[in-house]
């Protein structure tokens, strides 16, 4: 294993001030993220080959992954382009946290790759990184050649920024940091060729939300909401931002939408009844359909295994919100042999 120390200070002599979030894994691979304020594409680009040639060198370094951000200024070197298409991008979004964003996005993802599509996620909330937990995916995510490897399991390729953090910090970046980050995941990885790439957004609608509209330009996007009207309020707020973006909203999905007493079996509404589906229907968006607040769906979730993935009942909400979105985003004519 390569010693922090040495590798602190490595970088602190190619890139005075400029590195932070260091991590030093068992196998030698070093993760930090380099500040390129106030350079231009090519400078940066230069920075980046120097910083990461000083901290190979060394001793027990076996790999280097950076990840680029820029608080102000032009932004870090020019994105590779895919060497293959993503056909469809689909962000799915909430306008606030707590709501089962993340949850409801991986296993649309996990039902869409059961239906014969070529999918990635990516995990886009930075500060609140949940697919590695949900797809029960550990480890850190691996270089070749430069480039980030999405890791895979139950039939999708994902990426998270938790793949490349300690687990057990915080990561704490000002919001143009965050968006620069999440697009070198999108532009700097091998994800191949997909027929559609799932981007799970941060709550609310910031920085990421906006440079996701305006640069990455989805092919549509889903809203996720509780029925309570407190959270109705926010996806509101949501919807509003996609329609100023030029961004078409697919549906809206009322996660939690019953809760189901595991003893008894019996409904209760504690959220309040077809709230989402009623929002839906006032303003004019499709509604993708609702999802049962079950036990078992927690359970599943917090062991890694999607309940998308399990041929249990609690996987058919999944699998017919995943079918609609489909049939929205006309995923059958770009399906991928």
């Amino acid at each position: 294993m390569a010693d922090r120390t040495q590798v602190i200070e490595a970088l602190e002599r190619a890139a005075p001030g400029r590195a932070s979030g260091i991590t030093v894994a068992a196998d030698g691979l070093v993760g930090f993220v380099l500040a390129v304020d106030g350079l231009d594409r090519a400078a940066a680009g230069r920075l980046q080959a120097e910083v990461e040639a000083a901290v190979r060198a060394v001793a027990g370094v076996t790999g280097v992954r950076a990840i680029l951000t820029a608080d102000r200024g032009l932004a870090p070197a020019e994105p590779a382009k895919a060497e293959k298409p993503i056909r469809r991008i689909l962000a799915v979004a909430s306008g606030k946290g707590g709501v089962g964003k993340s949850t409801v996005a991986a296993n649309v993802a996990v039902s869409l790759a059961a239906q014969g599509y070529s999918v990635g996620l990516l995990d886009a909330d930075i500060n609140g990184p949940s697919v590695p937990t949900l797809l029960g995916l550990s480890g850190r995510a691996l270089l070749d050649n430069g480039r980030l490897q999405p890791m895979v399991a139950h039939g999708i390729k994902a990426l998270s920024i938790g793949m490349m953090t300690d687990p057990d910090k915080a990561v704490v970046w000002r919001g143009p940091m965050a968006a620069s980050a999440m697009t070198q995941m999108i532009d700097h990885a091998d994800w191949g060729e997909l027929d559609v790439l799932i981007i799970d957004l941060p709550p609310g609608t910031g920085d990421i939300q906006l440079t996701m509209a305006q640069k990455i330009k989805p092919d549509g996007a889903i809203i996720v909401s509780t029925p309570q009207d407190l959270a109705l309020i926010d996806a509101r707020k949501a919807i509003s931002m996609f329609a100023q973006v030029d961004v078409q909203v697919l549906g809206l999905v009322e996660n939690m939408s019953v809760f189901v007493c595991p003893h008894c079996g019996g409904h209760s509404h504690i959220f309040g009844e077809h709230g989402a589906e009623d929002e839906a229907a006032r303003i004019g968006v499709p509604f993708l359909g609702g999802i049962p607040l079950h036990a078992a769906i927690r359970e599943a979730s917090d062991a890694g295994r999607p309940p998308a993935a399990l041929a249990t009942e609690q996987a058919a909400p999944y699998r017919e919100i995943a079918m609609r979105v489909a049939q929205r985003l006309n995923l059958a004519a770009g399906r991928a042999s």
